[in-house]
């Protein structure tokens, strides 16, 4: 049974969520536009097999149809500082972007200059083309591949570098299932002296066997997590899970004053339209 606050906490988080989509997404934003939160943080990935000028499109239709576009940039995806020069040009000329999302990005080893989100930071080219707000990753459940220590070190140095470039910043975690380990981090950030937004990750509803497949190639320990989380049994597996009682945990346990200000983000795995649908849906049974 939930509290009134609880309630009260829900329609304060589902009513301030930002989602992320991808360049093949743009025909569903159109058709979704009318039931996504009005003005909202769209973030567009930086995925492989894209080109530039697809995710600059991508960026302007987010801002075209009222939205604020969070273009990301994969800093070990980048060829050549002339390659980031041209893109933040483009966003800045065709998407009036004033924030981005930098992160270090998957391959093992840059296709040039930049090895991580803080090289891009460190060139003092965001500011320049008109980023005012940068997003960061967190990591709650850890990275497979990053040392814990490593991980609050990054955290700590791209704080400090945001903080001399004269950048406001958030932080965007990897997808959670489960809230007990977004938690604690969340204090231990607080602990670190980091108190900006941070906007939790989460899994927008899809099958079951889609959500175990991108929890396993990110590296989320959560198979049986799912299981348990979303009370799913084998019969199950080809079933929808939808995040309905991980929102109403985190509405629950958050604490503003331990926790500090937090969001929602939703990583729309079952199609941008099906996570639209769902948190509209959502929101109105918050006010039945």
């Amino acid at each position: 049974m939930y509290t009134n606050q609880t309630e009260h906490a829900i329609e304060r988080l589902v009513g301030s969520y930002s989602v992320e989509i991808t360049a093949k997404d743009m025909p569903s934003l159109e058709k979704s536009r009318n039931i996504l939160r009005a003005g909202m943080q769209i973030s567009v990935p930086f995925l492989p097999g894209e080109d530039l000028a697809a995710r600059v499109d991508a960026a302007a239709l987010v801002r075209r149809l009222g939205f604020l576009p969070m273009p990301h940039i994969s800093a070990r995806r980048l060829r050549s500082e002339g390659e980031l020069e041209q893109f933040l040009a483009a966003l800045r000329d065709h998407a009036a972007i004033d924030r981005v999302f930098v992160v270090a990005g998957d391959p093992p080893r840059p296709l040039g200059p930049y090895e991580d989100a803080l090289s891009i930071i460190r060139t003092g080219l965001l500011g320049r083309y008109g980023v005012k707000t940068v997003g960061i990753a967190g990591y709650p459940e850890g990275h497979p591949d990053i040392a814990e220590p490593v991980l609050w070190q990054a955290l700590l140095d791209k704080k400090a570098a945001l903080a001399d470039s004269g950048h406001e910043f958030e932080i965007v975690t990897q997808f959670a299932f489960d809230s007990a380990p977004v938690l604690s981090w969340l204090r231990q950030v607080r602990e670190h002296d980091i108190h900006v937004p941070v906007r939790i990750g989460i899994p927008g509803p899809a099958s079951v066997k889609t959500l175990l497949r991108f929890a396993a190639r990110c590296g989320v320990g959560a198979s049986a997590k799912v299981m348990a989380k979303y009370g799913i049994s084998i019969t199950k597996l080809l079933n929808t899970a939808g995040p309905d009682e991980l929102i109403r945990e985190f509405a629950a346990k958050l604490d503003p004053s331990e926790h500090g200000e937090v969001l929602l983000h939703f990583y729309p795995f079952g199609g941008l339209a099906k996570t639209a649908e769902w948190v509209h849906d959502f929101a109105l049974l918050q006010h039945a």
